[in-house]
């Protein structure tokens, strides 16, 4: 068994220590610093979705931004994807192996995607991380992880469902020095030019990331000059100690016990069809709060894996769900918990396992968590949402080096929770980021988006509904490839306490054609000739509670958004619908408590 703890962190904080930590830090300065640290990182991510050469940093915003103190705990993330709470400390630490810091300078850059030797969840998500040179001594870190367009591997956009190691996951880059004096290294851009299918926009979204880091270093050591280095050190650890202090105070209000939770992971593509399972112990215990996962089954063949590091940001991301979603986002959390995994784990995989379709298991595993915390509170019983499901086009243009890719962030739905109905077509629990609009991708790309729009019924039926998915069809315009690394879902998420589950995913290449095809993970990649189309339907989230205890009023307003249909309404619901003379649908009230009447019994 091995075992990811506050351990790790607090022997760094040792470290850490030959600085001046002697400086006053009141309440109210621990505040204004607090404040002025996020400040930066809001600007360090203003510039580096402004600057980004790609769709994915520019619309998707795929990326995070954080300030570190010296150990490598972050102590500043404004929050957009919450894994990357997990992935700075690991990432940084393995630089920190590489290059000791009396080896670093002001100007200095350093990049590392590999996720077994750096902290990258997969190995499109390239770490830049800078020194902050305060006063001729490395002060702390600044750092980004953005997502990369292409880095070789067996498909455009790198990430394929038929990886069956990291080393067909594209270019893999240990820590490498990649500026120095504020100059790039002509070496480590030619090997990335060399492996990449956009080697323009994955250099261009570099230096983007490059100059966030920079500009970070500047805004702390004005904060440095501002207030003390001595100050802003004190302050940066106490930041963290507030955290923990909040957790633990919010764990001791919850009733001690051993919880227990489970979620399958069943789709196409994994373990040939047949159920995954990833569980969960929470162990409250006084202010104490461990998580084992040490039942987990076992990492698999395909990309389904994911690393400790990360894990331990989803249980960061669930207590933050319970006990205050605007607490701030920083290493303070992993002082408050501890979490043990099993090697050779999905949780857990040993290298060379493949990681690039790690979402999906990230946010099974939160699942899993409320699964087990909504035993001992209300406010995590809530029903299994949709992820969304990936594809990726890639066009091969008349006179054009290397391809066009065409990445896009899926949304999937949220679960419907105990008291309010499941969000529409969202990204859900750890996941983040935006859809790219329409109007870019057909400006960008040979595409034509024909459809955009909910699907109806496809939300799970309960007295609280599931969030709906969403439909886009696809119109390529020049010659093409479309791949997909989540394909379809054999169990749809799941409904809780009698909610009914959602609709699952579908992908189809020329429906409603005689040439009409399902698009599978095992087929791989689909070529296309212009004029196919290619729809992607996602999953909506399933429902909680009995949906014939659904408030009739609320049943007819789905009717009339076109949420729910007329039929689901009667069959799911009970709730018979009929129209006005003016063409507007209500209940029928008589047929309604026919229909209802078992359940009001």
């Amino acid at each position: 068994m091995s075992e990811e703890t506050a351990a790790r962190p607090a022997a760094a904080t040792d470290e850490g220590a030959g600085q001046d930590a002697s400086g006053p830090a009141d309440a109210i300065t621990v505040e204004v610093i607090r404040q002025s640290l996020i400040g930066v990182v809001q600007e360090m991510q203003n510039s580096l979705f402004c600057t980004g050469y790609s769709t994915i940093i520019r619309e998707s915003k795929d990326a995070s931004c954080a300030i570190a103190d010296l150990a490598g705990r972050v102590v500043a993330q404004y929050t957009v994807l919450p894994l990357h709470l997990g992935a700075f400390p690991e990432t940084i630490e393995n630089i920190l192996r590489a290059y000791p810091v009396d080896e670093m300078r002001d100007g200095d850059a350093f990049l590392v995607n590999h996720p077994y030797y750096g902290g990258s969840p997969h190995a499109t998500d390239m770490a830049v991380v800078a020194p902050v040179v305060v006063d001729g001594e490395v002060f702390g870190f600044s750092g980004s992880i953005a997502h990369k367009s292409d880095i070789g591997g067996l498909v455009p956009g790198t990430n394929s469902s038929q990886a069956r190691e990291i080393y067909h996951e594209g270019l893999m880059v240990p820590p490498v020095r990649y500026h120095r004096g504020f100059a790039p290294s002509p070496e480590v851009e030619t090997l990335l030019r060399a492996n990449s299918r956009t080697p323009h926009l994955v250099l261009g979204d570099l230096r983007g990331q490059v100059g966030a880091t920079h500009l970070a270093a500047d805004r702390v050591r004005a904060l440095c000059a501002k207030y003390g280095k001595d100050t802003l050190h004190t302050a940066s650890a106490r930041l963290l100690d507030l955290t923990e202090q909040r957790i633990r105070a919010a764990v001791a209000e919850w009733p001690d016990g051993r919880y227990t939770g489970t979620r399958l992971l069943h789709s196409e593509g994994m373990a040939d069809g047949r159920p995954v399972a990833i569980r969960v112990a929470v162990t409250i215990e006084g202010d104490r709060i461990a998580f084992d996962f040490t039942g987990s089954d076992d990492q698999m063949t395909g990309p389904y894996n994911i690393r400790p590091p990360l894990v331990r940001a989803v249980c960061s991301y669930a207590l933050k769900c319970l006990v205050d979603p605007e607490m701030p986002s920083n290493s303070g959390f992993f002082q408050a918990i501890t979490a043990s995994f099993r090697p050779g784990s999905l949780l857990d995989p040993l290298p060379p396992a493949p990681v690039n379709t790690y979402m999906p298991v990230a946010v099974a595993t939160a699942e899993a968590l409320f699964d087990a915390f909504g035993k001992a509170l209300a406010a995590g019983r809530i029903a299994e949402s949709s992820s969304g499901t990936n594809g990726t086009f890639s066009y091969r243009l008349p006179g054009a080096s290397s391809p066009k890719v065409q990445y896009e962030l899926p949304a999937g739905a949220m679960g419907a929770r105990w008291n309010k109905d499941g969000v529409s077509a969202s990204k859900v629990h750890v996941a983040n980021g935006s859809l790219t609009p329409i109007e870019v991708l057909e400006t960008e790309f040979p595409v034509r988006v024909e459809r955009f729009e909910l699907v109806t019924d496809s939300g799970g039926p309960g007295r609280h509904r599931g969030g709906l998915g969403y439909l886009r069809e696809y119109r390529v315009l020049a010659p093409a490839r479309f791949t997909t690394r989540n394909g379809r879902e054999l169990t749809p998420p799941a409904g809780k306490d009698g909610g009914l589950a959602g609709r699952p995913s579908v992908l189809t290449v020329n429906p409603g054609t005689d040439r009409e095809a399902a698009i599978t993970v095992e087929s791989g990649s689909v070529t296309l000739a212009p004029g196919d189309v290619v729809r992607v339907c996602q999953a909506g989230g399933g429902g909680y509670g009995d949906p014939r205890t659904r408030p009739v009023e609320q049943v007819v307003a789905d009717v009339r958004e076109g949420y729910v249909s007329p039929e689901s309404a009667r069959t799911h619901y009970g709730v018979v619908l009929v129209r006005t003379p003016a063409g507007a649908w209500e209940a029928d009230p008589r047929q309604t408590a026919d229909l209802r009447a078992p359940a009001a019994g």
